[in-house]
């Protein structure tokens, strides 16, 4: 395994789903129950600080060479799990949505457009050969995307410490994040959606919601979706932390849009404005 900086990396945090070994085919159904039985794996610090080196180098690598073989595995009933990586279509995919979040010269300074009209190309001519392609994670910097909290509930929420994979001077890092069954997640989105769409106009707030639950459909409905909050856990308090309960906030807004409650809507979500735009606040601060 390639040794990687034990530098904790504090901005991305993910909606990731744990397929069952069966959902895989053959050659890589034996791949990854090989894989499973490994004592050791690495983290998803490890991940982002090995995309973070390849970007040193001149030029630099925006997208991995070769897709990783790397996995997140759970155990759940006794029934293995497996979250590949795909390092590799994520990097091309999350390529493609820069432009939008950067200015043109800080994007050409970080990656010059020669390299990205590359990764382009590379992009479509892999993507003609696997057209149905998708990745198990979505990832997420400086935020988590109030339309993932539709898919869990605040019952399934985890708070506590775990190995800290490379970081934490005690071995140990704080995590945050929730985990539910794929049959779970599918019915909040649609509950959600059919709140929202009485309630509300077509916008972003729906568009993001449509975009997810078409995603989950994707996967095996013996699937876990969990939403994780990552490296954001780094840069919030432990006060922060426990007094998070968002998924929580997010039902109760649709509960309240649902029974016709305005003002409830709006007191929900106001709480979650001001604490998610002082994570993002973050974003931007030396």
């Amino acid at each position: 395994m390639p040794k990687v900086s034990s530098v904790t990396v504090p901005y991305a945090s993910y909606l990731r789903v744990y397929e069952p070994l069966a959902a895989f085919p053959e050659p890589e159904r034996s791949h990854w129950e090989r894989y499973a039985e490994r004592r050791e794996r690495p983290s998803y610090q490890d991940e982002l600080r090995r995309s973070l080196a390849d970007l040193l180098p001149t030029p630099p690598v925006p997208v991995p060479v070769h897709e990783s073989d790397d996995a997140f595995v759970i155990e759940v009933d006794g029934v293995v799990c497996v979250c590949p990586w795909r390092t590799r279509l994520r990097g091309w995919q999350a390529l493609d949505e820069l432009p939008g979040r950067l200015p043109t010269p800080v994007l050409d300074a970080v990656l010059p457009p020669v390299v990205r009209r590359q990764s382009a190309a590379d992009y479509e001519r892999w993507l003609a050969l696997n057209p149905d392609a998708r990745p198990w994670i979505r990832t997420s910097t400086w935020q988590i995307p109030l339309n993932w909290f539709v898919l869990v509930s605040d019952d399934e929420r985890e708070y506590g410490e775990e190995p800290a994979g490379g970081g934490g001077p005690d071995g140990v890092a704080p995590v945050l994040r929730y985990r539910t069954p794929m049959v779970q997640a599918r019915r909040r989105v649609a509950r959600g959606l059919r709140t929202l769409r009485d309630t509300m106009d077509e916008g972003p707030i729906i568009d993001g919601l449509v975009d997810v639950g078409r995603w989950l459909e994707e996967f095996h409905p013996r699937s876990f979706v969990e939403l994780d909050y990552g490296g954001l856990v780094h840069a919030l308090s432990s006060d922060d932390l426990d007094g998070d309960h968002s998924a929580a906030d997010v039902a109760e807004g649709i509960e309240a849009l649902r029974r016709g409650d305005g003002e409830g809507a709006e007191a929900a979500y106001a709480r979650l404005v001001e604490r998610w735009r002082a994570v993002r606040d973050r974003q931007f601060a030396n």
